[in-house]
């Protein structure tokens, strides 16, 4: 299942909760007990919840000495990068071209804008530099996450919690963990940074550097879409004046070295439910993007870039420029390292909580029977998110659902 946009889970049906300060909570050892019923049988139902109960996330389970991972963490065979029976026909030269590092200052901007076209509606992914977010608070937030991550259980617990309704900072592991087939290798700090930002006394200590990144993120968001506007012939302020940037929100994963990494996965092939995805990730890899290159392709990594942002195109992006700018499949690979975890933080940029409805810019489409007709029917970002989350809607592209008959 693709990962679930934790902005919108209030959709999620919630599992049992366990409080801030509120229930006991279970020790690694208990919860492994626990996930065996009374008659000896395995009951998976009972070691999410066991698993949940820990609020220690994936990082407990190596703290408590794990050299196995559980049956929950354990994903089809066919859905496992060495299981794969179509092996990718793109080269290593293939892939950085088709995942471009993109120099946002080195270029006349026409060029750049160029660029930046190619890039989205091929890929759906490309690299920036010369992007104006300081080296210096890219650096802050990466270690501030790993910093979180790396406390001892009993720091974090107070911010474990699915309730995304009553609290701004929230700090989980796999926030489908009830919903999904199989659960991921990671464990996520998760902030609402934009339009209203937590108050300074909710935000761990740790992590005050977010306030001073995610500021410069938006800034870089607007530059973005401004470039976006104009590969479409548009003035360079449309999608920002149709409310594309007004929710930033971010989400620092942890990926901790796994004692099985065939097993697993860090994060299962999905696309992004939002407009545009900024992602800073360490220099640790395991990103990877699903590319079709004229009826051959594969699964290609996207290998850090010192100083480089990672930009991709989101599913709502796709839907107002008619399929112009391409949301593509994505993973991430469980972390086969014996040393650091790997670390990234993703901002999710999106209108936010709004009853416009979102359709094929007008400027881009033809009347029925032109060269150029709608692909794709309006829709409200409610009801895109409710399908996102409806049973079985992994099967086909989400997009699919709303494309009209043509």
């Amino acid at each position: 299942m693709p990962m679930l946009h934790p902005s919108h889970s209030h959709h999620l049906p919630q599992a049992r909760s366990v409080g801030v300060g509120g229930a006991t909570t279970m020790s690694v050892a208990e919860a492994t007990v626990a996930a065996v019923g009374s008659g000896g049988c395995y009951d998976r139902r009972r070691e999410l919840q066991a698993f949940d109960d820990t609020r220690a996330g994936v990082k407990g389970l190596l703290d408590a000495g794990a050299t196995s991972i559980p049956a929950i963490f354990h994903h089809p065979p066919d859905s496992l990068p060495q299981q794969e029976a179509d092996a990718s026909s793109i080269t290593a030269d293939d892939a950085h071209t088709a995942v471009p590092v993109i120099d946002l200052m080195a270029a006349p901007r026409e060029e750049v804008v160029a660029l930046v076209r190619a890039a989205a509606e091929t890929a759906g992914f490309f690299q920036v530099v010369n992007h104006g977010v300081p080296g210096e608070a890219m650096a802050a937030v990466l270690a501030a996450v790993r910093g979180f991550n790396e406390e001892p259980a009993e720091a974090k617990r107070p911010y474990y919690t699915r309730d995304t309704a009553a609290r701004k900072v929230r700090f989980y592991s796999n926030l489908d963990l009830f919903q999904s087939q199989a659960a991921c290798w990671r464990d996520t700090i998760f902030c609402d940074m934009a339009p209203e930002p937590p108050a300074p006394e909710e935000m761990p200590e740790p992590l005050s550097v977010m306030f001073e990144y995610t500021d410069a993120v938006r800034k870089l968001a607007v530059w973005v879409f401004e470039l976006l506007s104009e590969s479409l012939g548009l003035a360079g302020d449309h999608l920002s004046r149709m409310g594309c940037g007004e929710s930033l929100k971010v989400a620092g994963n942890y990926y901790p070295p796994c004692p099985e990494p065939h097993r697993t996965l860090g994060n299962t092939r999905h696309t992004d439910p939002t407009f545009l995805t900024v992602l800073l990730q360490d220099g640790v890899g395991g990103l990877q993007v699903l590319l079709d290159r004229g009826g051959g392709g594969g699964w290609v990594d996207v290998p850090p870039v010192p100083g480089a942002l990672i930009i991709n195109v989101g599913d709502l992006l796709q839907l107002v420029s008619n399929g112009r700018f391409r949301s593509v499949e994505h993973r991430v690979l469980a972390n086969k390292g014996t040393g650091a975890a790997r670390v990234s933080v993703a901002a999710f940029v999106d209108v936010g909580r709004s009853m416009r409805r979102y359709g094929p810019i007008q400027e881009l489409v033809t009347p029925p029977g032109g060269g150029n007709p709608p692909i794709y029917r309006s829709v409200t970002v409610e009801e895109f998110i409710a399908h996102f989350y409806r049973k079985g809607s992994e099967r086909r592209p989400r997009l699919d659902y709303f494309k009209l008959e043509q």
